[in-house]
């Protein structure tokens, strides 16, 4: 739960259903990291149009190389995030079919 509380804007941690319930906050990590994802792709496809008369080509290529970077890294903690709310759907699922009526 510590490695999804790192994931999403520190003011989330004072919400004390984000402590409670793990599945909320995987799923509220899933969506912020997702949102993350979309902006950098939306930021590589702009930054030449957005930048471009103000900041030098070489300036615009870095900054392309740091959405390529950042964007396969946040993918992949979309994947792995998603993977984790996925696992904890499942405990859920099972323990609610565990328990007695």
């Amino acid at each position: 739960m510590a490695w999804l509380l790192e994931l999403v804007p520190p003011e989330y941690r004072r919400y004390g259903v984000l402590r409670r319930h793990p599945l909320a906050l995987a799923r509220l990590a899933r969506q912020h990291i997702e949102a993350c994802v979309a902006a950098a792709r939306q930021g590589f496809r702009t930054a030449r149009a957005d930048l471009g008369g103000d900041v030098p080509p070489h300036g615009i290529e870095a900054l392309l190389e740091v959405y390529r970077r950042e964007g396969a890294r946040l993918a992949a903690l979309a994947e792995a995030v998603a993977a984790v709310e996925a696992e904890l759907r499942a405990s859920a699922a099972s323990s609610s079919h565990e328990r007695p009526d």
